[in-house]
């Protein structure tokens, strides 16, 4: 299917801003309240009821476009998008068509370790609907959601593969949360994906028919669902190869159905017209200075990929984990804190990253959310930097910092008398004497000249010693024991 198909993607990520208020009124913008309590009359659609634009919001759209390189428009203005759902009180959605706020862009991720640059088409403000809220018998419409402002980011229809369309997404979630524009909470749909996927054969350069595939919340769920349609359309197509391809694939709008793993068919698509848009009567236009986007842009803060960079070019690195501590923000901060008290980058990366984020994998938690903080991590790092403790004591410090939280590391170690390392010479002395008379086709192979038997000998002292022995002794005891013993052969 890859060697005869090319599929062609473009994402519409719908952000909600983290402003104070709503974008048209002074109701609250704030998730989890009781339903309808956090509404105005502009809200709810009540006759007479005029928007008044949320300043702030602006400036975090503005923002955006200058992190992503984008040209932010002097003058744009609003539109009334038309269409009858329970959710939209107005029977309108306030957004931005013909003139939007951000025209442009380029988003730049990292795709199975390649970096790569995507192409956005616009950015527009608008307003969000509210939620249906279903139950047994009833439904109930929930209008806290009605009026909270998004941005919609467009993609070019640029992106190739599923795993594209996901780097694409973490790359743009990420700005978001460096910007502090949104908290892309995807639980609580402050960040959603609409996928319009087509492929067409390779070769070819027009495009084919496009399927919609609404409001996805999860990355995984946006792989899972654009990898199912595009397999979807290459079955169609091959199947139904002696009709005209605009009669395989019809666009339409779909869900995506985590249960079934599969595209369900909402409605058949509408197009722009169906909408009928036309200029928003009660909103001017947004008009905006030189001075007002150069002070935004001068303005703002380190973003991940200066940070992606930075991580790999002063702390060495490696460009995976960089990657993966500076896609989130909360985690990078994390990071950064913990750098604080530690000097050994590499080694709190993978301690974050890798061995606590190991033994978190199935509770539910995070290193975020564990209770553990970052100068506790710093604190064993520097334990073992320090060979105060071993690499493997400190696994088993660890599991008991995760059991509670609460404990300190150093705690934890004066308690435990099998955390206690062994440094004393002489004792790990006879463990080394006893290694080496038991392996003596080692003790050869290190007077060969292979590094891996010395490496070996150690191991198996650590392993006599149960990981008590500090390997800087054993070190310096294997080393001495093996010169002695080739000199006494010579």
């Amino acid at each position: 299917m890859t060697q005869q198909w090319e599929p062609v993607i473009g994402l519409e990520i719908h952000a909600e801003l983290n402003t104070k208020s709503k974008l048209f009124s002074v109701a609250p913008n704030r998730f989890g309240d009781e339903p309808n309590t956090n509404i105005t009359e502009v809200c709810t659609g009540q006759p007479g009821a005029l928007p008044v634009l949320n300043k702030e919001a602006v400036r975090k759209a503005v923002q955006f476009g200058c992190a992503i390189n984008a040209n932010v428009a002097k003058f744009s203005k609003f539109d009334r998008k038309s269409y009858f759902y329970p959710d939209s009180p107005r029977n309108f959605q306030i957004t931005q068509y013909e003139q939007p706020i951000v025209l442009g862009g380029t988003i730049i991720a990292e795709v199975e370790g390649v970096e790569k640059s995507f192409a956005v088409n616009r950015v527009h403000l608008e307003d969000d609907a509210g939620m249906l809220k279903h139950f047994t018998n009833f439904a109930g419409v929930d209008y806290n959601r009605a009026g909270v402002p998004l941005i919609e980011i467009v993609s070019e229809p640029c992106l190739h593969n599923a795993k594209e369309a996901v780097a694409y997404a973490m790359a743009v979630r990420a700005i978001l949360q460096y910007l502090d524009a949104s908290d892309c909470n995807m639980e609580e749909g402050s960040l959603r994906f609409d996928a319009n996927i087509s492929i067409r054969p390779k070769g070819e350069t027009g495009l084919r028919n496009k399927i919609e595939i609404k409001n996805m919340n999860s990355f995984s769920n946006l792989q899972l669902a654009i990898e199912a349609e595009i397999k979807r359309q290459a079955q169609e197509y091959t199947q139904k190869s002696h009709l005209p391809p605009n009669e395989v694939i019809k666009q339409a709008t779909f869900r995506w159905d985590p249960e079934s793993k599969q595209p369900v068919l909402m409605r058949t698509k509408e197009y722009a017209e169906d909408y009928r848009y036309f200029p928003e009567p009660d909103l001017v236009p947004i008009v905006l200075t030189d001075a007002y986007i150069n002070q935004i842009r001068a303005t703002l803060p380190e973003l991940p990929l200066q940070r992606l960079r930075r991580y790999i070019s002063q702390l060495s690195l490696a460009p995976d984990a960089a990657f993966f501590l500076t896609s989130d923000k909360l985690l990078a901060d994390y990071f950064e804190e913990g750098l604080k008290t530690c000097s050994n980058a590499r080694n709190l990366c993978n301690w974050i990253i890798v061995e606590f984020a190991g033994r978190l994998k199935d509770t539910g938690k995070t290193i975020l959310t564990c209770g553990i903080t970052p100068h506790q991590i710093a604190k064993l790092v520097n334990l073992i930097d320090k060979g105060t403790i071993t690499g493997r004591i400190a696994k088993s410090i660890a599991d008991d910092m995760l059991a509670d939280p609460t404990l300190d590391c150093e705690q934890i170690i004066a308690g435990n008398p099998d955390y206690q390392p062994v440094h004393d010479s002489a004792e790990i002395a006879q463990l080394v004497d006893q290694v080496l008379a038991s392996n003596p086709q080692s003790i050869a192979d290190f007077k060969a000249g292979r590094d891996r038997a010395f490496a070996f000998l150690v191991g198996q002292v650590m392993k006599l010693s149960r990981g008590k022995a500090s390997p800087a002794v054993v070190n310096d005891l294997l080393k001495e024991r093996l010169k002695a013993k080739g000199k006494d052969e010579g």
